[in-house]
């Protein structure tokens, strides 16, 4: 059944037809898909979103634990640095003690050395000068003698004996 208004060869028609059309076939699937796609359909949205609710519920907790490992982590370094800090300043207080220490014996020890040294000066004088005074010593009795044979004649020799026996008893 057509209407003779439409007429089929300008190309576009509109046709009525029950059976040639399939509307009944076309009202059946979309009747059935309006009835159990809405419980297949849901069933598989409800799995995906209680998935994606589960992946955010363990996003949301990696993220509370990365929050406190780095609040941990935080705490960590500036406890770090302020042991650094700490080790530093002992370091160079211990450096500085050791560099007093250091200059305390070079100090001392170059004391001692002046000390050694002047010791060893004196020391030294005194065995020059002991040298010297046996030297002289020697030199005075070696001319005393080569002198006394010629100074010493008897009348001087017999008073030279009397001076030193009287000396002696005088002591």
């Amino acid at each position: 059944m057509t209407f003779p208004f439409i007429l089929a060869t300008e190309g576009f028609g509109l046709n009525l037809n029950l059976f040639e059309t399939n509307v009944i076939n076309l009202s059946v699937v979309i009747f059935g898909l309006y009835k159990f796609l809405p419980s297949f359909l849901g069933g598989i949205l409800e799995r995906r979103r209680a998935a994606i609710l589960v992946d955010l519920k363990d996003a949301e907790e990696r993220l509370a634990e990365a929050t406190k490992s780095l609040a941990d982590a935080q705490a960590d370094l500036a406890a770090a640095e302020d042991k650094a800090s700490k080790i530093r300043k002992d370091c160079k207080s211990r450096a500085e003690a050791i560099r007093l220490e250091s200059e305390k014996r070079t100090v001392e020890e170059m004391a001692r050395i002046k000390q050694g040294a002047a010791s060893d000066l004196n020391a030294e004088a005194a065995r020059v000068s002991a040298q010297l005074r046996r030297e002289a010593a020697q030199l005075a009795i070696e001319k005393a003698l080569a002198v006394l044979p010629s100074k010493l004649n008897k009348k001087n020799q017999s008073a030279f004996l009397s001076q030193s026996i009287k000396n002696m008893e005088a002591s």
